[in-house]
């Protein structure tokens, strides 16, 4: 059975085992994609984790065919103006790689950061460049994650909330070939851009193409927003019961540059929410394969 245009999964819970708790959540879900936390999101912690079940975890999504990613903590900021922030971020963020390789996890999702302390984006991109590129330079095996930057809802002095805000990124990264793209849906809708109006979804696709080129979207969380197009607020809601509503998810699967991402959710709801979801996102897909 040949895989589907979209994969269709979740971000899982894991305290208790990789594969033990967020596989046999996924499989609860009829997930055919599966995200993780390998550390607290919301401490700078670096666990070594389960070698027992890391494997389990791999062997299981290899089996069933099912990709999986890993979310690096929200700490991370590597255009901050405090140096103990930058230094723990890259501390962080080699450790979420690590282990991502440990688990055969095709990516690993960062959020882009901001500008802080009074700082010109041009200061924080240079130093965005000189803690983020050597980490990716250590990607060197085969086997090694992409590095997946996700943009945020344009909250404050963000360093990327507009589709074009990647290309400065890109820039200053070199365009990496580890370097790619994890479209929030809820993020790119509060920071401006209408998912929601017929062409919308495509239009903002077009536009990140022309921002950063081809093969570089790797990843979408769909997730549907509580806020209206540019709130500037990241407050997801269940798919279709938000402002951007059950077309702009539908036209995702339209578009030329998501052939063959996967789609994870980071909805509300727990198990019945999310299991309505990952079906109704599928329903959304079965005109398209």
């Amino acid at each position: 059975m040949g895989r589907t245009r979209n994969p269709v999964g979740a971000h899982v819970p894991v305290a208790g085992g990789l594969a033990k708790v967020g596989l046999a959540y996924a499989r609860e879900l009829r997930a055919e994609a599966v995200q993780v936390f390998v550390a607290n999101p919301r401490g700078w912690a670096t666990p070594a984790g389960s070698p027992a079940q890391d494997e389990l975890f791999r062997a299981e999504c290899a089996a069933a065919g099912m990709p999986a990613y890993v979310h690096a903590p929200y700490l991370i900021n590597f255009g901050s103006h405090t140096p103990a922030t930058v230094e723990r971020s890259v501390e962080s963020l080699r450790h979420s790689l690590r282990r991502g390789r440990q688990i055969g996890a095709l990516g690993v999702v960062v959020h882009t950061g901001s500008a802080t302390g009074g700082r010109s984006r041009e200061v924080a991109f240079a130093q965005v460049r000189e803690h983020l590129l050597p980490l990716l330079d250590e990607l060197t095996h085969e086997d090694d994650p992409a590095l997946l930057l996700e943009s945020t809802a344009g909250q404050g002095s963000s360093l990327c909330s507009r589709t074009w805000d990647f290309e400065p990124y890109f820039e200053a990264l070199d365009a990496h070939p580890k370097l790619g793209i994890c479209l929030d849906t809820c993020h790119v809708f509060a920071a401006g851009h209408d998912l929601a109006e017929p062409g919308g979804t495509k239009k903002t696709l077009d536009l990140l193409v022309d921002s950063v080129g081809e093969g570089r979207l790797k990843l979408i969380h769909a997730n549907d927003s509580k806020e209206a197009a540019g709130a500037h607020k990241d407050r997801h809601a269940n798919i279709g019961q938000g402002h951007i509503g059950r077309e702009g998810f539908a036209e995702l699967f339209a578009h030329p540059a998501t052939a063959g991402v996967p789609l994870v959710i980071e909805t509300p709801g727990g198990p019945q929410g999310h299991a309505a979801d990952v079906a109704l996102l599928k329903e959304l897909r079965h005109p398209f394969g």
